[in-house]
């Protein structure tokens, strides 16, 4: 690592990262041609916005061991725009199903944000999982999404839009 980044908190180099991972989109070329549908697999924020892309990706990621990461990035959009009276729920049941070290679908993250999200439990309030959610978007983003962009179901599901 070069000296200026040594001074820089991590929370904020990962923040870089994942604004980063979320831009990329916006240097590729653009195809000739494209139709609104098959912009659909471009970028992750577009596929998990699509009814069609969002099944694809799940499938994808199940054929790789690696659907909990959906499926806790899902249970954080759910839980912000649960009701308030909901929120303390809804937040013991995403701890215990991605969280928590026995998990039955743990998310992978690190101890830093995993120990920020359990000092949260205590009051939940609409953006306890957000940190933990951009971080398993990120994964998901710099991870699963490019080799899903390779797969078989990514051309099943641009030829079936």
């Amino acid at each position: 690592m070069c000296k200026g980044l040594s001074a820089i908190p991590s929370s904020c180099l990962e923040k870089a990262k994942g604004m980063r991972v979320m831009l990329t989109h916006l240097t590729e070329k653009p195809y000739k041609h494209r139709t609104h549908e098959e912009k659909v697999v471009h970028d992750l924020e577009s596929l998990l916005s699509s009814k069609a892309g969002l099944q694809s990706f799940r499938w994808f990621l199940r054929s790789e061991f690696s659907e909990e990461n959906l499926a806790f990035w899902l249970a954080c959009e759910d839980y912000k725009s649960s009701p308030e009276c909901k929120l303390a729920e809804k937040a013991s049941s995403i701890y215990t199903q991605f969280i928590n070290p026995d998990a039955p679908q743990e998310v992978n993250l690190d101890s830093e944000t995993r120990d920020a999200l359990i000092s949260l439990m205590d009051d939940p309030a609409t953006n306890t999982f957000d940190e933990a959610q951009q971080r398993i978007y990120c994964l998901m983003a710099k991870d699963s999404f490019p080799r899903f962009l390779r797969s078989s179901y990514c051309r099943q599901t641009v030829r079936a839009v």
